[in-house]
Parts: structure tokens; sequence; C-alpha cells
């Protein structure tokens, strides 16, 4: 079926959904879907050493490093632990995806300067509960994260002949 009222999107359009495609979150929507976030893509400037987010904060945003890097760490006692850093590109925070989640790592910028968006939490929601075809593939995307995410922790148990209590992660779950 021919479109002849097909929406024609700028070049900046196009590389800014070329950019979000690159997160996982976000791969699987058409040009359409993606176009109903560019309004709600706010660029934030940070620096060396500044931090996004602490953990334990209210997960209020979805964040993709634009320019620069940023480092994810997990608290422990007085310092921290890098558990990864990040590049233009990636997508930090998808936690905000979910209701009432507050953030269970730390992320900090690395670099002189860096570039991050930011979704709101109240824009990503409105976009999701306006639009079900995006809500039904960005969860879909977040619950094969989460996939991977528990298949990558019991691999790196079973590795470390089990060098921490698997028992802990299960523990204060509502199963």
């Amino acid at each position: 079926m021919l479109r002849f009222f097909k929406r024609k999107y700028s070049d900046t359009d196009i590389v800014m959904f070329n950019f979000l495609r690159k997160n996982r979150l976000f791969e699987s929507l058409t040009d359409d879907e993606l176009s109903y976030f560019l309004p709600y893509l706010y660029l934030r400037k940070y620096h060396e050493n500044e931090v996004v987010f602490f953990t334990g904060d209210p997960s209020q945003a979805v964040y993709i490093v634009k320019r620069g890097i940023v480092s994810l760490n997990l608290d422990i006692k007085e310092g921290f632990e890098r558990l990864l850093t990040l590049r233009s590109g990636k997508l930090f925070g998808d936690n905000a995806v979910l209701k009432s989640t507050k953030r269970i790592y730390t992320a900090i910028v690395l670099t002189n300067e860096c570039e991050i968006y930011v979704i709101p939490k109240a824009n990503l929601m409105e976009v999701m509960n306006n639009h079900t075809e995006v809500r039904a593939k960005i969860m879909s995307a977040f619950a094969e994260m989460y996939n991977e995410y528990m298949n990558n922790l019991f691999k790196t148990y079973k590795a470390s002949l089990g060098f921490f209590d698997l028992g802990t992660v299960y523990s204060d779950m509502k199963l």
C-alpha cells in the first residue's frame, strides 16, 4: 500500500532516530514511534566527577550518553566499585520504565565534559501510556535485558564457585 501522506523527517531527526536505536530499549521502534520522544530529549551538560544520580535516588529519568564517559558504580562501604563504563550512544537508568523504582548504582561523569540526553520519567510514561505499541516494545526490550542480566548473574555465580551468597539476591525480592 502506498502512503502518499507519509510523514517526512528532517536529516537531524533521522540522525537522532539512528542514535536512539543504538539502545535495546529503543532499537525496535519505528521512526514514527521514536518521533514521540523527540520533544522530550533534553541535552544536559556535566563535568568531570559530577554525579548524575546516587544509589537510592528515585528513578526519575532515562539517560543516554551523547559525548563523554560515564561510570556506573556500586556503593561499597565508603567507596565505589566500578560496574561499567559507558560511552556515546549508551543508555543507563533504564529502571525508570518501572513504577516507584530507586537507583541501584551511582552514575558519575569521568571526562572533563559530558553531554547526556535526559528523558524524564513523566514524559517516558506519557508516551508509553498513549501508545500501547511503543509500551509493548519497550517493556519487551526491558524484559530481555533483565533476562540477560539474570543469566549473566547466575553464570558469574557459578564461575566464582559461590563466593557470594546468592540467597541474598532473592531474600528481599517479592516473588
